[in-house]
């Protein structure tokens, strides 16, 4: 068997793993490529290998980055941060229709500048917003379908993990990452308030108008987003004027939050254990997704699949927008029926050096993928984050969920369309401040 076989073997034997024998994610990575590696090598150099990247996975600084940004989003989760955003956006756009569904994204989108969770937003905005879209008479598919699409503005908005996690996989600055995400970020987010506003002029019984808070009320919510744009101001400041690694940013970020947090006297002890317990949890699962995503990227390399991929797709006389096109069915299709940051440490090993050998800027095309994937978690039949919204408030079943997603997935399809037909949407910026 060739070594270009083996690998395609061994990407079909992984999707078996997970789909068949419902294997974690993170261990079925490490398994199949142990396996195929003592396949195509030998026992010895198996085992060295995956006692080798274990040591440097679990041992590299570098990788101090991810739990430090978890611990400041959980903090902010558990002290009700983005509780006070709602609230605050609620207040200056309430009063008009579609108002209360339009604060819930700027909510999601502002909490997403210091959470990078998807899972935390969509919990937490199901229990603030979608009580009070009920109490204004909202549709129920509409209410869930704006709280799960706007709680994916998670991962795209920066500091956000999945970056981050892309960022260590391919050699990138974090930092510019960041940058580079933030135009698609606020794009997504104007997407989504103009199909908001679009879906309520045509259809009245969506959403009614809401009562208008005073100016006085406007006023004192500011509060409310304070700490989120000093938090935003001093991970991203410090990160582009160079006083911050990575690391460190995300060990400021963290510190702040927990100072802000208990100054204001949203943090009790409990919920600051909570915060911890959480950031244990997630961290693990990350780092234990990372060494199996390692383990089966060296395999990978030693079939040459990658490298051979990327040949063939340059030698092939096909338009580059048009294998990006196929790159985005693909992502679509599997951001559908597994875990997103799953799906990247998978697939980044091959498409990767296919982007890069079609001239695609690398920075470009990790925002790219990243945007892409995030639909994931929208879509069915996996979709976490319908499955939260759904399970977080009666009366709201899971097809309604899904019914009220599908106009927010045009929105996830124009903004990549956009992305990839003025690619500086994402490069500008980093441009700039570099």
């Amino acid at each position: 068997m060739s070594m270009g076989l083996a690998g395609v073997t061994g990407v079909a034997a992984l999707l078996g793993c997970i789909f068949l024998l419902r294997l974690p994610v993170g261990f079925a990575m490490a398994v199949v490529g142990f396996l195929g590696f003592w396949w195509v090598l030998d026992l010895h150099a198996a085992l060295g290998m995956v006692g080798d990247e274990a040591w440097k996975v679990f041992s590299s600084y570098g990788l101090t980055v991810i739990p430090l940004f978890v611990l400041m989003g959980q903090i902010c989760f558990h002290a009700g941060v983005n509780e006070r955003m709602y609230r605050s956006a609620h207040a200056w756009l309430g009063h008009i229709r579609g108002g209360v569904a339009m604060a819930t994204v700027l909510a999601c989108a502002g909490f997403a500048a210091i959470c990078g969770s998807n899972t935390a937003t969509a919990a937490t905005m199901s229990s603030v917003a979608l009580p009070e879209m009920k109490k204004y008479r909202y549709d129920n598919a509409f209410s869930a379908g704006v709280v799960a699409s706007g709680a994916t503005l998670g991962v795209v908005i920066p500091p956000s993990v999945v970056l981050i996690i892309i960022g260590l996989q391919t050699g990138q600055s974090i930092g510019i990452l960041f940058w580079a995400s933030l135009g698609p970020g606020v794009l997504l987010t104007g997407l989504f308030l103009a199909g908001i506003w679009y879906l309520c002029s045509r259809r009245a019984d969506l959403a009614p108008e809401g009562a208008r808070s005073s100016a006085r009320e406007k006023l004192r919510s500011l509060s409310g987003t304070a700490e989120v744009l000093l938090l935003f101001g001093l991970v991203m400041g410090g990160l582009i004027a160079g006083v911050f690694t990575p690391s460190e940013a995300g060990a400021a970020g963290a510190g702040l939050a927990l100072a802000i947090s208990v100054a204001g006297g949203h943090l009790t002890w409990s919920r600051l254990i909570r915060a911890f317990d959480d950031t244990l949890r997630i961290s693990c699962m990350i780092m234990v997704i990372i060494l199996g995503a390692v383990i089966f990227g060296r395999f990978l390399t030693i079939t040459r699949l990658p490298h051979e991929t990327a040949q063939f797709v340059a030698g092939i006389s096909v338009s580059p927008v048009l294998v990006m096109a196929a790159v985005f069915f693909i992502y679509l299709i599997g951001g559908a029926i597994m875990d997103a940051l799953a799906l990247l440490l998978i697939t980044i090993p091959i498409f990767f050096p296919v982007a890069e050998s079609l001239g695609f800027d690398p920075v470009w095309f990790a925002v790219w993928i990243t945007l892409v994937t995030t639909m994931g978690a929208v879509t069915p039949p996996v979709g976490i984050n319908t499955f939260i919204v759904a399970s977080m408030e009666e009366g709201i079943t899971l097809p309604q969920v899904f019914r009220g997603v599908l106009p927010f997935l045009l929105c996830f399809l124009a903004c990549a369309a956009l992305l990839l037909a003025w690619p500086q949407l994402a490069l500008w910026l980093p441009g700039v401040l570099s």
